[in-house]
This record gives C-alpha cells, sequence and structure tokens, in this order.
C-alpha cells in the first residue's frame, strides 16, 4: 500500500485475480465492487484462456483516497480472490481470553482460503464464514475457529495480510441446476429437469467419496412424505441428518398414533384428545430412555428415527425455546449443537434442506461454499433468506415437500 507519486492524498495496491473470471463474472464483480466502495481502478493486463478449461488472469490498480478506504476494498474484492501483488505473510496474536479473538481479526467466508507463512502459503482447513483462523505450529496447520471456541493462547491471524480466497468458479461439468449461480428459486420454472439433476447429484455422491447431508422440518411429516423419506434412508441417500424437536416428535407420533399435531394420516381429519398426542409421544420416548432405546425395546417400529438407529444414520436434532419435552435426545445448548454440527458435516459434499427456514439457514453458514447445495421449500423467501446470508451455491426449488420428495424417489429408483 502506497500513496501514488505527485498525489500524497491517494493511495493505491496492485493486486492480481486469476481462475475462470471471466465466465464465472468474478472480474466484472471486482470491478463493480471497487466503483460501490468509491475507488477507482486501472487494469494493466489481461490475459484471457482460450479453451473452456483455461483460467484466465488479470492486474490491476486499486486506488482510494484514504488508506482505510483503500482497506476496505481491498478486503471486500479479496473474497473474489483479488489478492495484492506484493505478497507478504499474515500477522499471528496470541489469543488474550477465551471465547474472543484479538482486535482485527481476519473474518473468514465460506471460499476455500490461504494463508502465508514464511513464505510459503497453506490452506486453511474446516472452511467456514464468520469464524477466524487459528494457526497451530507442531504440525503447521490453520484451520477456521468460531469465536466461541477460541482459547487463551491461540494464535490468531490478524488483519488481510498474508490471506487469500480461492473464489468457486463456474461448474464447468455441471449443466442444469448446478450451472454457476443458476438458481432457480421462480416456482414456474420447470422443475422435473431440477429434480433430475438433484437426484443425479446424490446418485453421484453416494457412489463415490461424498457424503449426503439432509436438514428436514416437521412439514416432511405434516405432508405424508414421511414414508417416502424413510425410503431414502434404506437405500443409503441419507448420510446425516440435522432437525429439531418438531421432526423427531411429529415422526414418533405418526408411529406411536398414526397422527401428525392431531391430525389422522390416514383420513385426514382430526382425533379426539389428537392435539395432545405429540406430548404423549415425547413423553413416552423419555420414559424409554430416549430414540434409540425405543427402537431397541421395541417400542418405535417405524418412521424417520427409526430407520435412522436401525442404518447407523448420525442425526442431531438442536433445540429451540419453543420445543415441549423436548425429546431427550435433543441438544438444546445452541453453542454445543453447533460444535457437533461441525464436526458432523467433514466430509459432505451434498446437502438437501427441506421446509425448514431456521434450520436451513443456519446449517448453510456451516458449509464452504464447494458443498452443493438444494432448498425446497414452498416459500421462496427461505431460498432467498438462504442465498442472502451467504450460501451463494443453493439451487433453490419452490414446491411442497410431497411431490418432491416422491419425484425424487421415483428418479433414484430408476437405476
Amino acid at each position: 500500500m502506497s500513496s501514488a507519486a505527485g498525489n500524497p492524498a491517494t493511495y493505491t495496491e496492485r493486486v492480481a485475480i486469476e481462475g475462470h473470471i471471466i465466465d464465472s463474472l468474478i472480474l466484472p464483480k471486482v470491478l463493480d465492487e471497487i466503483i460501490q466502495l468509491g475507488g477507482r481502478f486501472e487494469i494493466d493486463d489481461v490475459q484471457v484462456g482460450h479453451q473452456r478449461t483455461d483460467a484466465s488472469r488479470a492486474e490491476l490498480v486499486v486506488e482510494a483516497d484514504t488508506a482505510e478506504r483503500l482497506d476496505e476494498i481491498l478486503t471486500a474484492i479479496g473474497q473474489h480472490g483479488a489478492n495484492p501483488v506484493d505478497e507478504r505473510d499474515c500477522r499471528l496474536v496470541e489469543a488474550d481470553m477465551d471465547g474472543a479473538f484479538p482486535e482485527g481479526f481476519y473474518a473468514t467466508t465460506n471460499e476455500e482460503t490461504e494463508i502465508r507463512i514464511d513464505g510459503a502459503w497453506i490452506p486453511v482447513g474446516r472452511q467456514e464464514m464468520d469464524c477466524g483462523v487459528v494457526v497451530e505450529t507442531d504440525p503447521l496447520t490453520a484451520r477456521c475457529v468460531p469465536m466461541s471456541d477460541v482459547a487463551k493462547g491461540m494464535m490468531v491471524v490478524v488483519g488481510r495480510n498474508g490471506t487469500r480466497v480461492r473464489p468457486q468458479g463456474r461448474d464447468r461439468t455441471a449443466h442444469g441446476a448446478f450451472g454457476f449461480m443458476n438458481s432457480t428459486v421462480s416456482s414456474e420454472k420447470p422443475k422435473g429437469v431440477t429434480v433430475r439433476e438433484i437426484a443425479n447429484a446424490m446418485k453421484r455422491a453416494r457412489e463415490g467419496d461424498g457424503r449426503i447431508l439432509v436438514v428436514a422440518g416437521p412439514a416432511v411429516v405434516h405432508t405424508g412424505s414421511r414414508d417416502h423419506f424413510s425410503s431414502l434412508i434404506r437405500s443409503g441417500f441419507v448420510n446425516v441428518l440435522f432437525a429439531g424437536n418438531a421432526l423427531a416428535t411429529h415422526d414418533v407420533e405418526q408411529s406411536f398414533f398414526d397422527t401428525s399435531l392431531g391430525i389422522s394420516m390416514s383420513h385426514g381429519g382430526s382425533i379426539e384428545e389428537g392435539h395432545e398426542h405429540h406430548l404423549r409421544s415425547i413423553n413416552r420416548v423419555r420414559r424409554l430412555g430416549g430414540i434409540r432405546a425405543a427402537v431397541e425395546s421395541g417400542d418405535l417400529t417405524s418412521g424417520i428415527m427409526y430407520e435412522c438407529v436401525r442404518h447407523d444414520v448420525p442425526f442431531l436434532l438442536a433445540g429451540s425455546i419453543r420445543d415441549d419435552g423436548p425429546l431427550p435426545d435433543v441438544v438444546t445448548d445452541a453453542v454445543e449443537a453447533q460444535r457437533r454440527m461441525r464436526e458432523m458435516v467433514e466430509g459432505v459434499t451434498f446437502a438437501l434442506m427441506i421446509a425448514t427456514t431456521l434450520h436451513s439457514i443456519a446449517v448453510g453458514n456451516l458449509l464452504p461454499a464447494r458443498v452443493k447445495v438444494v432448498c425446497v421449500d414452498i416459500n421462496p423467501a427461505t431460498v432467498t433468506k438462504l442465498a442472502d446470508r451467504g450460501t451463494f451455491q443453493t439451487v433453490g426449488l419452490v414446491t411442497d415437500v410431497e411431490p418432491f420428495l416422491r419425484v425424487l424417489v421415483d428418479e433414484l429408483r430408476e437405476d
């Protein structure tokens, strides 16, 4: 960072950006960001790849009227992979207390990140947005750490120097639903092609090294979709399940009483005293000692949670302040639930989020940008909120849960 010759009030930095920066619209985003933040730029050199697989590169000089404004611009465009040509090592500061970063800590994105130490770039593990980067020396590693997990004495990256982001480019192997930023949020777009693409992505994950995470809300049970979801578990298309107390409660309620929220799942009418069924279901499971104990005792013999136990699918039920009971398996400490979720999303390559706004946004914030995310909801605002809060790789499908799961199961059965 330096003042321009002849004008001490102007500050400049030369940055470079490379990769698929043209067809992924990364370069226009960088230029627009500079202008929006009150800076100026001059493009010195652009090398455009001639083949679809060729990378492109651009160098530009970024200019601002104050050092603070320039730093703000460089921080913003750095999230798109625009990094200073004059490379510097990152600055490490020891955390002086538990539960807080040093002032000026580097705040992470969900994009692949590297830091520079002793002239060498090392990858940052457990990539997640809104965290800090902690460095350990034996062996030399770096990883994202949430604020609540900071311990006094940890070495934390402070400032922007010595950090660089490798943004996700366009998926050059995908068509339709998984094209770069090709969100199908509109309820009027054809859903058959999108569901087929989702099924194909799930097949590739199951047959390769991927893991499939499903985040589900209670509407899966309310809409009569429980058997479809159970089929996915039996077929090996669910490797991890995240939900809340409600999904598990109404799933168990259907097994015990054939109702969901007191409504008959057979004829769709209300049942006398059916409003008590979810409470009686929770109470029975609590008396038995938990969901697994209810399965092993033979009391719980069907449903989503039954299939998870029978097929060793790990699940995390995160509680909320409005929960009845809750079931003994529910993690009521929100910070502890986050910690467990972070451990369980390791290796996840595909996430399917069904009919749950808050859980979808929460889990989306834990996932690196390389994880494909599909959000299915009858409310388009759920999909929009998820994307607007940083999970930009989301493909949205606006539809009811039951027809989506029914068609998805049929697509997966075709093989």
